[in-house]
């Protein structure tokens, strides 16, 4: 009588080898090099990597199975990003080293390229939105969260911080400039940024009215465009319009002076996409997790934190993130 030798169980095993499966395709591994400080929808992805998007999303499948990547939905389209290694987990110290060797890898220059497309492409889609609706700009934030909602949360915790008299200030993306008017009575000079000439058209109107004399506006580009640093920089329902907000927050963070204040207000992450045609967000919120793990990425401090919620469901974060100074820890050493 033939004894059939008992099936050996190997699940313990099966995360390290779904871990060792999906870090053995060169392809791969690229793509989670490319996920490091972005995140990208599978039809991105393919464009970047010049494969079907099929193709790719069976990549995708097998890099989610390992845990190497997680997902969030925007509206009706999913983004990929890199999961972060827990080491406590079976496979956490090994997850964490495949990290750290893909960081070590330069991608093709045509990957870069392309990732300079997509970004491109996402940036040109965002100036033409504004382009286009300048005129109708407060209506189009007030379906969401105008100035008002927000104004009074965000004078408090910068009022809170104490800037002395001749502090500066800078503030990207102004809009139709309704909060330069506060930054004019609370800073010795302020300059405000943004790359739209018909939405810096109408903060210049706004800073006639008022008569602004401290107010310099400038058409340029606040992540690329060289820029002397302020004390306090301010990002009003700015950041979901950049391409890159991790990297735009490693940029930013480079206009705060040693020992200033980058203050961030932002939606919650939502899932309501009408936002993205209505009022040309490309992002649907962020997580306040995120925020703070790219802030300290950048090199940022997070402080203290304010939470709105509103009536149309939607949820305002008021953020304050602080640059260490570095020559006033020189002294106390």
């Amino acid at each position: 009588m033939n004894m059939r030798a008992p099936q050996l169980c190997f699940e313990p095993a099966d995360e390290l080898a779904a871990l060792c499966k999906a870090g053995g395709d060169p392809l791969r591994l690229n793509v989670l090099r490319a996920l490091a400080n972005d995140s990208f929808g599978v039809l991105e992805l393919a464009q970047i990597f010049a494969i079907g998007q099929s193709g790719m999303s069976h990549h995708l499948k097998v890099l989610a199975q390992a845990g190497l990547v997680a997902t969030r939905r925007e509206g009706n389209a999913i983004f990929y990003r890199r999961a972060l290694a827990h080491a406590e987990r079976r496979g956490g110290s090994l997850h964490g080293a495949l990290l750290e060797a893909v960081d070590a890898l330069q991608l093709p220059a045509q990957v870069q390229a392309r990732i300079a497309e997509v970004h491109s492409q996402r940036a040109a889609a965002s100036r033409e939105f504004f382009a286009r609706t300048a005129a109708s700009f407060q209506a189009q934030q007030d379906l969401i969260a105008g100035l008002p909602q927000y104004r009074d949360s965000l004078l408090a915790l910068l009022d809170a911080l104490g800037f002395a008299a001749q502090a500066t200030a800078l503030e990207v993306g102004p809009g139709d400039g309704g909060f330069l008017p506060e930054l004019a009575r609370r800073f010795c000079r302020v300059t405000a940024l943004d790359n739209s000439p018909a939405m810096l058209e109408l903060a210049r109107r706004r800073c006639e009215k008022e008569g602004l004399a401290n107010v310099e506006l400038k058409l340029a580009d606040a992540l690329n465009d060289p820029q002397e640093p302020a004390d306090c920089v301010v990002l009003n329902m700015v950041l979901h319009h950049f391409a890159t907000p991790a990297d735009a927050l490693k940029q930013l963070a480079q206009r705060v002076s040693p020992g200033g204040s980058l203050l961030i207000t932002e939606l919650c992450s939502h899932n309501q996409s009408w936002a993205r045609e209505a009022c040309g967000d490309l992002w649907l919120g962020f997580e306040q997790d995120d925020l703070a793990r790219w802030a300290n990425a950048a090199g940022l401090t997070p402080g203290e934190s304010l939470y709105i919620g509103l009536k149309n469901g939607f949820q305002i974060q008021v953020r304050h993130f602080a640059k260490p100074d570095s020559r006033s820890a020189l002294t106390h050493r």
